[in-house]
């Protein structure tokens, strides 16, 4: 199996974007090369400029970009932005409903060495609440790429989240990709994982083990975490009526608590969230961080388990 990191997909995406459109332009605070802007940089030198360490303005000249009808990608490193930008993304850019993308690079805690203060665990539940942002969080290169294209071609806000580390290639060129729309990577009947970024892997492998106790797992690949699938979680709930989220975000306002908010209000089941406790990383690398706190296949596991003790329990009751 082939490993790469979604920055690089973003990469390779922003070009095609500026191939096939000359409104595409990219701007960056200072992390060109590390967020993959490089190539369109060299590429398109004119539709290029390096804001430096400035991530509200490159969040506001974006925006002067996009009321001039250019389609800019601002990139800078989650924590940065929206971490620190995050005014000037609601005011300027949501709230006035443009057409800016926002790429934050190097979110949660596989960014590793660099520590927690540069380990992205909240920018999901920063994004997620901002009416007219789509957000999305692709899994592997190849979605990455595609979700690219898809924002570079969607009319409005947008923050894509991307990662450092290398990750295994799970889809391809053929798998289909539709913004809002949930990816089913494996059908199943007893509990539903809803993952998104590196732990979509995560709970493949974790499907594979359950099904050697005979356990039926459907895992749905959630990129777009805002607007959500509704529909594909209130099916996966009526057809295996237990369900675990896995993200490499804090639990508190991230993809599982949207899946909650749809669920419990259509369709109430027994829902396990598999994610970063309320606490800050540390520094190693990103195979001991998601070791240590339990960002892995071993922890879905065991949250499938409880789920499907839970809907036990329920089906009892009623």
């Amino acid at each position: 199996m082939n490993y790469s990191a979604t920055r690089d997909g973003f990469g390779q995406g922003l070009v095609e974007a500026a191939e096939a459109s000359g409104q595409v332009v990219g701007l960056c605070a200072d992390v060109t090369e590390s967020v993959r802007m490089l190539p369109f940089a060299q590429r398109f030198p004119d539709r290029f400029i390096e804001v430096g360490v400035a991530e509200q303005n490159l969040v506001g000249i974006a925006a002067g970009l996009a009321l001039a009808g250019k389609v800019p990608f601002a990139a800078s490193y989650a924590v940065f932005s929206p971490g620190r930008s995050w005014d000037q993304l609601r005011v300027s850019v949501c709230y006035s409903n443009l057409n800016v993308k926002i790429v934050g690079a190097h979110a949660g805690i596989s960014v590793g060495p660099d520590g927690a203060t540069h380990q992205a665990m909240e920018d999901i539940a920063m994004t997620r609440v901002l009416p007219n942002l789509l957000v999305v969080v692709p899994c592997d290169k190849e979605e990455a790429r595609k979700a690219t294209l898809a924002i570079a071609a969607h009319i409005g806000p947008s923050y894509l989240r991307l990662g450092r580390e290398k990750v295994a290639e799970i889809t391809t060129t053929e798998t289909p990709f539709v913004l809002g729309q949930a990816i089913e990577m494996k059908t199943g009947t007893d509990v539903t994982i809803v993952a998104c970024g590196l732990m979509v892997q995560e709970a493949l492998l974790a499907a594979e083990e359950l099904a050697q106790l005979n356990i039926s797992t459907r895992v749905l690949n959630m990129h777009t975490i805002s607007p959500i699938d509704a529909p594909a979680l209130i099916k996966a709930a009526r057809e295996t009526g237990a369900l675990v989220t896995a993200e490499e975000h804090q639990l508190h306002g991230g993809l599982g608590g949207a899946v909650a908010e749809v669920v419990s209000q259509e369709y109430p089941v027994p829902i396990k969230m598999v994610g970063m406790k309320l606490q800050f990383g540390e520094s190693g690398t990103a195979a001991q961080l998601l070791e240590k706190y339990q960002l892995n296949s071993q922890a879905i596991v065991a949250a499938a388990h409880q789920a499907i003790v839970a809907k036990k329990a329920h089906d009892i009751a009623v």
